[in-house]
């Protein structure tokens, strides 16, 4: 016997829960990007309208200094990775990595 897909109760349809798509995750505003030609950098993000995004108190990330790549920077650096302040950057990523905290 097959399960319904709708239910109606008071005349309001109600639809399975496994049936409705997940809500896409949410990034933050602190991210880490990976940009053109292997520049990494770190910040606090705003997504623009040309589908750049723009890195504010940016750093980059010249030596990730991580035993399990770059995912492992997401709770933040690690004793043996090596920043440099950038200011203001805008780029466009070609990943883009949440940042859980440490950072």
């Amino acid at each position: 016997m097959s399960k319904p897909d709708t239910i109606t109760i008071d005349e309001v349809p109600y639809v399975r829960a496994d049936s409705v798509p997940a809500a896409p995750t949410i990034i933050g505003e602190k991210r880490i990007i990976v940009a053109d030609r292997g520049w990494v950098f770190v910040g606090d993000c705003v997504d623009e309208g040309d589908g750049s995004v723009t890195i504010y108190n940016a750093k980059n990330i010249r030596r990730w200094g991580t035993t399990k790549g770059l995912g492992e920077l997401a709770n933040g650096p690690t004793s043996s990775t090596q920043v440099d302040d950038y200011g203001t950057v805008k780029t466009t990523a070609i990943v883009t990595i949440a940042v859980v905290g440490g950072w």
